[in-house]
């Protein structure tokens, strides 16, 4: 199942999250092999020494709203980087998307990649509350904004991944765009599937569970 695992952001964001709930997940994470850990940004710098570069640690900016200033989630970043974090997935003022305040997102966008440098940007554009030429428009400021990844949802909206966004960003983002696809992911075939449709990143809580499970029992 490594085509999975290495696809796989393991993620914790539950609000009752422990250190000893991230301790595990990165125990996992370690087992597994999988792309990286996503956690709380307070949890970033404990799990950064503990994981010891072995896989990297992502965390969330802006999470799970949006609507913070573009200048908190500036800070937001540049702490969780200084912290440790190599990945960082940041939420769009999704207010804005529905206004059509599309250059606003994109200027976000760019502020918050030039902050990171090199590290890798991934943006959640929370496509449940989204038209589908509102999600076709941030295709296309996210690859403008020279983000690394165009991600479906934070787990935390109306609902999460779903086949034909994934198929919509494909068409839409440019070919330098990664496809991230996030929340409902709970099954290998959910993971086979979306994987098929072009998602080169998951946001799961739960796959690793279900492999672990499947290589101990034999299904």
């Amino acid at each position: 199942m490594k085509h999975i695992t290495e696809k796989v952001d393991h993620t914790l964001l539950k609000p009752v999250a422990t250190w000893e709930d991230i301790k595990k997940i990165c125990d996992e994470a370690k087992e597994m092999k999988v792309a990286s850990v996503c956690i709380p940004p307070s949890f970033v710098k404990q799990a950064s020494e503990y994981l010891q570069n072995e896989i990297p640690v992502c965390t969330v900016i802006g999470f799970p709203l949006g609507y913070n200033t573009t200048k908190i989630k500036v800070e937001e970043a540049k702490d969780a980087i200084e912290n440790g974090a190599k990945e960082i997935d940041m939420v769009i003022n999704i207010g804005d998307a529905k206004a059509g305040l599309f250059d606003k997102i994109e200027d976000e966008i760019k502020q918050i990649k030039k902050s990171i440098g090199n590290h890798i940007l991934k943006v959640i554009i929370e496509t449940c509350y989204l038209t589908e030429d509102e999600k076709i428009s941030l295709c296309k400021v996210v690859s403008n904004a020279k983000a690394d990844f165009i991600k479906t949802s934070t787990g935390f909206g109306t609902n999460g991944a779903t086949l034909e966004d994934i198929k919509l960003m494909k068409e839409n983002v440019s070919k330098d765009v990664a496809i991230k696809a996030a929340g409902g992911i709970r099954t290998i075939g959910d993971a086979e599937n979306f994987i098929k449709e072009g998602a080169t990143r998951l946001g799961t809580s739960s796959i690793c569970q279900v492999l672990k499970n499947q290589q101990v029992t034999g299904y």
